[in-house]
């Protein structure tokens, strides 16, 4: 049975007045309170798609952590979009790995796992590890956007996490795609090649695939499983919306 994390009262009303309070800011706006309200025991999660929020944090909180998971899996343009964003932003990227590498795992739980229990190996080498790395944080700040899937179409610009017991920041949860495409040009912003290469969602690379222009974006994640998040961003827990 999943423990769920609930928040303290002052955390509980911290959320709640933040979610309200910033739902019609911008996303600057909601990353400097953001910023101020956690300083230094605030971190950034990417998925090293873009570095649209890297670039955003940055220009607020130069020097914050950003938090990669390294599964093992990935693509070596997601790690050579981590590698620019390193050189380039004002950031520290921290690589977070799983506790086994992938040997280690097909040793203990047979090879690919992914292609037989998807959902156990994102917990193994996606949850499990920023659980770990989340535990020197009081917050964390995503790239989830309302427009990412019908499943993320309530994300709250500010919400408490259960799973992780931590506070979640979204600042471009009210983004639409054109309003990325129009940052991203903006401000010449770092993107994974891949998604100019028809990949609409980047995971691990034998989870990943092509979707056609105007589909589901993360129609390419898990194909052939009732499946489309890797439990990181778990919409079943106590997240204060």
């Amino acid at each position: 049975m999943k423990t769920v994390l609930r928040p303290s009262s002052p955390v509980r009303n911290l959320v709640q007045s933040a979610r309200v309070d910033l739902e019609d800011a911008t996303a600057e706006q909601i990353v400097a309170w953001a910023a101020q309200t956690f300083g230094d025991r605030l971190a950034v999660a990417s998925s090293m798609a873009d570095a649209v929020v890297v670039d955003l944090v940055a220009r607020t909180a130069a020097g914050i952590d950003v938090l990669f998971l390294d599964t093992g899996y990935h693509f070596a343009e997601t790690i050579g979009t981590r590698d620019a964003v390193d050189a380039i932003y004002p950031v520290r990227v921290v690589t977070i790995e799983p506790t086994l590498t992938v040997p280690e795992q097909d040793a203990r739980h047979g090879a690919d796992l992914f292609a037989r229990d998807p959902d156990r190996c994102c917990a193994m080498r996606k949850v499990e590890p920023l659980r770990r790395a989340l535990a020197g944080y009081d917050a964390w700040i995503t790239g989830l956007r309302r427009a990412d899937s019908p499943a993320r179409a309530g994300t709250p610009v500010v919400e408490y996490d259960a799973q992780f017991g931590k506070v979640k920041i979204n600042p471009i949860a009210r983004w639409t795609d054109a309003d990325v495409e129009a940052y991203i040009a903006e401000r010449g912003i770092v993107v994974n090649p891949l998604l100019l290469d028809g990949y609409a969602s980047i995971g691990c690379a034998p989870c990943t695939r092509r979707v056609v222009f105007g589909t589901d974006p993360r129609a390419g994640r898990w194909a052939g499983f009732a499946k489309n998040e890797c439990g990181i961003h778990d919409a079943g827990g106590d997240h204060e919306r």
